[in-house]
């Protein structure tokens, strides 16, 4: 927001020109739309690191220097839409449009990599990197590693065979929030649009761990329920509404669905922290579509369809409406493997 600076959710449609954006009432987008964002002139950063907490940001700084973030709810998602409106403000340079779409897809390399349990190793006391004091443009930084150390190591314990692959991963470690830049010679490379510039595999840039992989690191119960449950591979991912267990209310909430564990976990999209606010394992559930002609026994308020239902081992009912039948659809065939 620019007044009040929460976040909200809202539906986006981009045209050739503007990015238009929607409110949300009861899982469906209002008649017209809330503001919008004109293209012509707009710059655009993706990852955008101003956040510590939301790694997955775009910043759009239009003409007139009115700066937007937007969020998305999964990596993939976010370099689809920060491409396709890169291709709106360069309509007129097909090239520079193909290039783009080369570095996304060069850049799926390690996607189904578990980037939790690379930090957990990567802080072993024994085995992990050396965390030392640097110097770097006449400060002193405590507990950091340089690039090229990142890259040695990353290779040395297996997880790439190349130093294209290593400059891959760190890329997605520093995007996810797992490790930040520090001084000017790392920090200056996280400005580049060009993914493949944004980790410096180099002996003077200086990197070290996230404040939010230090919290999770000091706890060893918050780490192992991150591992245990956070770091399964992602399925599917995406914003459906959900009914509340006291209240009864319908919101909005980011779903993700991860396997290797099976998981369902859900996040409120207007909190600064990036933490689910709820989630189940799969194991044992049932999942099945709602018919939509009539309001089903245990299902309240504004109910607009499209409606399914997700029983767990535990007998916790959850109610869930997804913006179309093609959706939730989707949904159920993604979960049902996983039960």
């Amino acid at each position: 927001g620019h007044i009040v600076r929460n976040w909200k959710v809202r539906w986006f449609v981009l045209l050739q020109d503007k990015l238009l954006y929607y409110k949300i009432e009861g899982g469906k987008k209002e008649p017209s739309p809330k503001g919008r964002i004109l293209l012509d002139g707009c710059t655009i950063t993706c990852p955008c690191l101003e956040y510590e907490n939301r790694p997955l940001l775009i910043k759009l700084k239009t003409k007139t220097n009115t700066d937007y973030f937007l969020e998305c709810c999964s990596r993939e998602e976010r370099d689809s839409w920060a491409l396709d409106i890169t291709g709106a403000i360069h309509a007129g340079h097909p090239v520079q449009v193909q290039e783009l779409h080369r570095m996304k897809n060069s850049f799926k390399l390690l996607e189904n990599i578990s980037l939790h349990h690379i930090v957990e190793r990567m802080c072993d006391s024994s085995t992990g990197i050396k965390l030392t004091h640097n110097l770097g443009q006449g400060n002193r930084y405590k507990e950091t590693f340089t690039g090229s150390a990142l890259v040695d190591w990353l290779i040395s314990n297996s997880f790439t065979v190349s130093r294209f692959e290593a400059i891959t991963l760190a890329s997605m470690l520093m995007e996810e929030n797992f490790i930040k830049p520090v001084g000017a010679r790392s920090t200056e490379a996280t400005r580049y649009s060009d993914l493949s510039e944004q980790f410096l595999d180099d002996s003077t840039a200086l990197y070290m761990f996230a404040e939010s992989s230090k919290k999770n690191i000091s706890s060893k119960e918050e780490l192992q329920f991150n591992i245990s449950e956070l770091s399964g591979t992602i399925v599917k991912q995406g914003f459906l509404v959900k009914q509340g267990h006291k209240r009864k209310n319908w919101k909005v909430r980011r779903f993700v669905l991860r396997a290797d564990p099976a998981f369902l976990h859900y996040y409120d999209p207007t909190k600064e922290e990036n933490r689910p606010v709820g989630g189940f394992s799969l194991r044992g559930c049932l999942v099945s579509a709602l018919e939509d002609n009539g309001v089903p026994a245990g299902v309240k308020g504004n109910v607009q369809g499209n409606l399914f239902k997700i029983i767990t081992k535990n007998d916790i009912h959850y109610y869930i409406q997804a913006s179309s039948k093609a959706e939730r659809t989707q949904w159920i065939e993604a979960i049902k493997p996983l039960t």
